[in-house]
């Protein structure tokens, strides 16, 4: 007996999947950059300090635009914010290939790395809340599926880095094919957006919204909303330092090529992949704060076996270190947009407390590794790991109000 969809469940499986590729090109698009991290540093002779400042430039472009991506979201909607931030952050991307390969700038690259930056954060906060609105509707935990396609985009473009780095492929010509690809599978995807619907049937005209009696208050008064931002803000840390200076600590501290220090961020992002396709039946089955406290410690255990390790050891521990950073960015986000109602307004707020690791992570990471090696100053991921345990269980669920 064969059981037939019904055209609702038809387009929430076709919007899940245009989520999962959407997050996957989001992963793409940042890690295109990042795999070559390495290749700029030689190539515009930076020491690890002037390398921080540098990175600073896509942290700071991500924070001007994230207080506002929500907003931004329900005013143009979800698709026409992900189309801007896509637009904006491949721009990025092909700045900084031209201000290594052509100009050798490093005031041109942190340009575009700030382009980068601000495009990314409105296509992230966009993303997250379609991502959470198919979550809602299919009234299980997803949001992790999500977020490990945008791991997933990141370990293939980070393993494309590794060859193209090998290979001493120009940025220019990499960035380049690379923004072609995500353009055409983006504007693919987007036809799918469950958003995408809703735009259309409010550009053909709809009655006129009644005026709410009372404005609610600022997202940014709201403790619950506060604290699952810190734990963003340490899982985006732990997530962002192995993004920006594993493989330069694998480089410079076990003293490996650079291609061996991009495998070793392959590891890590592989492994993060993994546990967040994994993660969702713990989630469902335990509830967030305990998966949560187990990962965290395991993020803190895999970076100590990074720092202290041999070669051997230190790529378990990066393994180890994925898994531990999985799951900490999706299910704050999740909790960030648990009333569907403010969910645009929360999670601004959190992601704009989250994205601060990436403002604060590339200079203090620079600062320590100038003073006591790149590899040595991985041990702040232990501290930040200790912070969420203190804030985790703000993210236990909670019921819509209204």
């Amino acid at each position: 007996m064969t059981q037939t969809i019904t055209p609702a469940a038809e387009r929430l499986l076709a919007a899940r999947n245009a989520v999962l590729l959407v997050f996957g090109l989001n992963g793409a698009a940042f890690m295109t950059f990042a795999s070559r991290i390495p290749d700029a540093k030689t190539a515009l002779h930076l020491s690890a300090g002037q390398l921080g400042l540098t990175l600073f430039a896509a942290s700071a472009g991500s924070l001007s635009a994230l207080p506002f991506s929500g907003r931004i979201a329900d005013r143009v909607g979800v698709v026409r914010a992900i189309l801007a931030g896509m637009v904006i952050s491949l721009t990025g991307l092909l700045v900084v290939a031209a201000a290594v390969d052509l100009a050798e700038s490093r005031w041109l690259m942190a340009v575009g790395l700030y382009l980068l930056g601000m495009g990314v954060g409105v296509w992230d906060v966009s993303m997250n809340l379609e991502g959470a609105t198919v979550e809602r509707l299919m009234g299980r935990t997803v949001m992790p599926h999500f977020h490990a396609a945008f791991s997933g985009g990141t370990v293939l473009l980070a393993l494309v880095g590794a060859l193209m780095s090998w290979a001493r492929v120009p940025l220019l010509a990499h960035f380049g094919v690379a923004t072609a690809v995500i353009v055409v599978l983006g504007v693919w995807g987007l036809r799918s957006f469950l958003a995408r619907e809703v735009e259309v049937h409010s550009d053909e005209g709809s009655e006129p919204a009644t005026p709410t009696a009372a404005k609610p208050r600022s997202a940014w008064l709201e403790p619950r909303t506060l604290m699952v931002g810190l734990v963003v803000l340490a899982a985006g840390f732990t997530e962002g330092t192995a993004n920006d200076w594993v493989s330069v600590g694998f480089v410079e501290g076990h003293d490996l090529p650079a291609w061996a220090g991009i495998l070793a961020l392959a590891t890590f992002l592989g492994f993060m992949t993994t546990g967040r396709v994994l993660g969702t039946r713990l989630l469902d089955r335990h509830g967030r704060v305990p998966v949560l406290r187990v990962t965290f410690v395991l993020a803190a255990v895999g970076s100590l076996m990074v720092v202290f390790g041999d070669t051997v050891v230190a790529y378990v521990g990066a393994a180890v270190w994925g898994i531990g950073a999985s799951l900490g960015f999706p299910v704050g986000m999740s909790a960030s947009a648990d009333d569907p109602a403010r969910a645009g307004a929360r999670m601004s707020v959190v992601a704009t407390i989250g994205y601060t690791a990436f403002i604060a992570g590339p200079p203090l990471l620079g600062f320590l590794g100038d003073h006591f090696t790149v590899l040595r100053a991985l041990l702040v991921v232990t501290g930040m790991a200790a912070l969420a345990m203190l804030v985790i269980p703000a993210t236990r669920e909670q019921r819509a109000t209204g």
